[in-house]
């Protein structure tokens, strides 16, 4: 049976596996595969929504899909109403920095924020006017003045007020009353129609303020989001969107053997332990309505010398890597291998992508069981497959098949299959893109 998918999702999903990145929208028509992964990232999903924390680990090498499974997270969350962002680490963002890049991690967290009615991101703006107004309601209805009223000047200490008394009983302090600060900020400038005003109290929440001395000049916060403070204001947002009504607040982090490619043992020792920090908080529910997910290789997590398990109390918690390799599946654990698609599930996601592609192009392009299965032997039997091949280079080849027989609809597609690979397949080798485990001078 074919998967319905409407024309924007075809349009999103093509567009994005032409460019070799992982789809936003309608990710749901090519999961394949990841059943029991899914189960429980919904069963995981329900539980923040009650307050509680998790974190996990999604562990697989290039093109085996930790991408797609952050991806898949995001659009679940969203779909159970709760604040999503998804960020890659990269050389300039890092979990503990002295010089800005810890800050800078934050910000992109803070500006990737997606949620049910608005998924282009930065929604952080969206979400703190929904807030404002939901306190304008309860206290009009409390205090029995109209809406209107409360934005008179002699009214505004009544919705001030209650800001800074919610923000301040989060069990998690940190900066809640500084955050409750800029939020009642961010409503003086909403009561005034100071746009400037407005844009000040989201820069600092956002973390873009700078000195103590600006945010103590312009907004009468003595204390800026840093280095060190950054993660106190990830746990405080997430209150904060629990409070508003959402059910919770999901952020993953992509590319983390970035922080395996840190030359430093130091530095890396200091990224490690901060994610020790944040798993500690996660695993013991101290974080409120939080759930954390790594895409990550293996490498990075249990090499010895340079990956998370070179850190003692890390290596612990995370498991051994031989266990990834068992046969068995246990989604409990909190590092979790992905692992290769099967070959049937190979076959529903290409039968999918040729229905999506259709859709697409406004094409009616069949593609037969006998099709589709000389395509697979064709691919699966070339010199490497074995070790190298993965689903990101089985979807980039059978688009360019369909292409070809998109532009070429005189010729059989067995035909154009038996070009494409040739009479001597060539070897499947590591992708030149391929660079996750690849020890860089950054």
């Amino acid at each position: 049976m074919k998967t319905r998918v409407n024309p924007k999702e075809a349009d999103s999903i093509i567009k994005a596996l032409e460019a070799g990145v992982v789809p936003r929208r309608g990710i749901q028509h090519l999961l394949v595969g990841r059943i029991k992964e899914v189960e429980e990232v919904i069963t995981i999903l329900d539980d923040i929504s009650t307050g509680g924390s998790d974190i996990r680990f999604w562990v697989g090498d290039f093109g085996s899909g930790k991408s797609f499974m952050l991806r898949t997270i995001e659009s679940l969350a969203i779909q159970k109403d709760l604040v999503v962002s998804t960020v890659d680490l990269t050389p300039t963002r890092r979990f503990y920095a002295t010089d800005g890049k810890a800050k800078a991690l934050y910000k992109e967290v803070v500006d990737n924020i997606l949620i049910k009615t608005a998924q282009q991101g930065n929604a952080i703006a969206t979400i703190i006017d929904e807030w404002i107004h939901n306190i304008i309601e309860s206290v009009s209805e409390k205090e029995g003045i109209s809406r209107e009223d409360l934005l008179l000047k002699e009214h505004r200490k009544l919705i001030q007020n209650e800001i800074i008394q919610v923000m301040s009983s989060f069990e998690s302090v940190g900066l809640s009353y500084e955050m409750g600060q800029a939020v009642a900020k961010y409503y003086e400038g909403v009561a005034e129609n100071n746009n400037i005003l407005k844009l000040l109290a989201l820069r600092w929440i956002r973390g873009d303020i700078e000195t103590k001395t600006e945010s103590k000049r312009e907004l009468g916060i003595s204390t800026i989001i840093n280095d060190d403070n950054w993660y106190e204001a990830i746990k405080n947002l997430a209150e904060l969107f629990s409070s508003i009504g959402y059910k919770g607040f999901v952020i993953n982090f992509d590319e983390a053997v970035n922080l395996y490619k840190l030359p430093m043992a130091q530095t890396r020792e200091r990224n490690y332990e901060k994610i020790l920090n944040i798993y500690n908080e996660c695993k013991s529910n101290t974080a409120k309505g939080l759930f954390i997910n790594f895409g990550t290789t293996r490498k990075t997590v249990f090499d010895e010398y340079r990956g998370m398990a070179s850190y003692g109390a890390l290596k612990g918690r995370l498991g051994d890597e031989a266990s990834m390799d068992s046969k068995l599946i246990n989604v409990k654990r909190t590092a979790l291998p992905l692992k290769p698609l099967i070959v049937e599930d190979i076959y529903t996601l290409l039968e999918s992508l040729s229905n999506i592609y259709n859709v697409h192009y406004k094409q009616n392009i069949t593609m037969s069981h006998d099709n589709i299965q000389l395509y697979m032997e064709e691919q699966l039997n070339r010199p490497g497959a074995d070790e190298f091949l993965t689903p990101r280079a089985v979807i980039k080849d059978y688009l360019e098949i369909l292409d070809m027989r998109r532009q070429n609809p005189e010729v059989d597609i067995s035909e154009i299959i038996y070009t494409k690979f040739g009479k001597e397949p060539q070897a499947v080798t590591k992708d030149a893109d391929n660079k996750d485990d690849d020890i860089e001078v950054l």
